[in-house]
């Protein structure tokens, strides 16, 4: 790696730079003030350097903010057209040392700038970070990806998905694979069921352009979720660096289906209507802004997978995300089996533990079966609880700084991105068929009233 790496952010001027990347590089920098990084910004607006340099120190919020912005007070903005070629070289000849591309733009923009790509010399070791959605199925997933194929290396290429840059992961990893209380037990001989889910209390929030055209499935389940199961059931990698922790998750998905091949019986879809979530008033997903009723679009989408392994056959693993729930609920839940036998004599069930981690703050809980109190027989449910912490940086933070230093490890590969789209594409069919209902529920509830909880 370069002493001196260029972070030049394509689509400089937009929502996901101020709110999420900006942010992010502050703390970074913040937490690591020796990195030797120079920012650049480009975008279609008609920018200052003055005002771009005013949005980037706006957006350094942590305590060390002025140091941070210290680092990169000479950056600059230029006014461009990334998708024309003559623009993107133009840009590329301001950078310095290894160069990293971030298209923070939509997925076509993104496609559309790597096809200007192929027709202009790059930079040695070029680096290019691209936002999910991958595609928007199969089909042109791989299509992209033999793009990219032309341009650089596999290994330099960031399909960025910041949920695997939670430490709640991280965490995940942690526990199974350094205890030997969960490590032999991590199996479908042990573990009776898996719920990954991430509700949120959140509404459209002015999203429509995108959400609108996306939904549940694709937003959340095919993007970020599946990834989020690939990390939990994976075999033990020899190591944890880019090329075995990769080939253990991406093992994972291409072992994953509907459960039972049945689209119809395994998934379901409602829709938000009016109601209350926060001491907030929403309105019905279809009166939002931007939204046309017609797409029948999902803002809770719940769909249940199997892996035809034999670590986990016969263990259904059930994938949620939803839009005006009741509470935010971010978490992965692990069932584990009863015992085979309770001795006669104590009083009350012995439902199977449960291992539960929470996204945010990030906690770790076991469920037990414990006896005690007045009557020693008398079986109750006692839970061990551990604060995991919030993480020490933000989930673009680590994303960021993987690129930074060139390490792939938490990207999704390229056959990963494919094999998402080809696990979702039974569902997506049945519900464009109209095969499973869209149901309604109220805004701050935790669903369509006939789902079980």
């Amino acid at each position: 790696m370069a002493d001196e790496t260029t972070l030049l952010i394509l689509g400089a001027s937009g929502d996901l730079t101020s709110r999420l990347l900006l942010p992010a590089l502050g703390q970074l920098l913040s937490r690591q003030p020796d990195r030797d990084v120079r920012l650049l910004g480009a975008g279609m607006d008609d920018w200052t350097d003055d005002h771009w340099r005013q949005t980037v120190r706006n957006a350094f919020d942590s305590a060390d903010a002025d140091a941070a912005y210290a680092t990169v007070s000479d950056t600059t903005y230029h006014r461009a057209d990334i998708t024309n070629p003559a623009d993107l070289k133009a840009l590329l000849k301001t950078t310095n040392g290894r160069v990293a591309l971030y298209f923070a733009v939509p997925p076509s923009i993104a496609e559309r700038a790597c096809e200007a790509l192929a027709s202009i010399e790059l930079p040695e070791g070029l680096v290019l970070a691209l936002e999910k959605p991958f595609g928007t199925d199969e089909e042109s997933a791989r299509r992209l990806n033999q793009l990219l194929e032309k341009l650089v290396p596999e290994k330099q290429v960031f399909r960025v998905d910041h949920f695997l840059g939670r430490s709640t992961l991280l965490n995940v990893i942690g526990v199974r694979f350094a205890n030997r209380v969960f490590e032999p037990v991590w199996s479908a001989e042990h573990i009776e069921s898996i719920v990954i889910r991430y509700d949120e209390s959140l509404g459209l929030e002015g999203r429509a352009g995108y959400y609108d055209n996306s939904g549940a499935l694709r937003d959340m389940i095919q993007s970020h979720l599946l990834q989020v199961l690939a990390i939990v059931a994976m075999t033990p990698p020899a190591t944890l660096d880019e090329q075995d922790l990769r080939d253990a998750t991406t093992a994972v998905l291409r072992a994953t289906h509907v459960w039972g091949d049945d689209p119809v019986a395994s998934s379901r879809r409602g829709r938000y209507t009016a109601g209350r979530v926060d001491s907030r008033d929403l309105p019905s997903y279809v009166n939002e802004p931007g939204v046309d009723p017609a797409r029948e679009t999902e803002t809770l989408a719940e769909v249940t997978f199997e892996i035809r392994t034999a670590r986990w056959e016969g263990v259904p693993i059930t994938l949620r995300s939803g839009k005006a729930i009741t509470a935010r609920n971010a978490d992965i839940v692990l069932t584990f089996r009863p015992v085979r036998h309770l001795p006669a004599g104590f009083n009350g069930d012995a439902p199977g533990s449960q291992l539960r981690f929470t996204l945010g703050p990030d906690i770790m809980a076991l469920d037990l079966n414990v006896n005690g109190g007045d009557n020693p027989f008398d079986l109750h449910r006692a839970t061990m609880e551990a604060d995991l912490g919030e993480g020490s940086i933000r989930a673009y933070a680590e994303v960021l700084s993987e690129i930074l230093d060139g390490d792939a490890s938490l990207s999704v590969r390229g056959d990963a991105a494919e094999e998402c789209w080809r696990i979702v594409q039974p569902v997506l069919d049945a519900w464009a068929a109209d095969q499973v209902p869209l149901e309604d529920y109220p805004a701050g509830s935790s669903g369509p009233a006939t789902w079980p909880r």
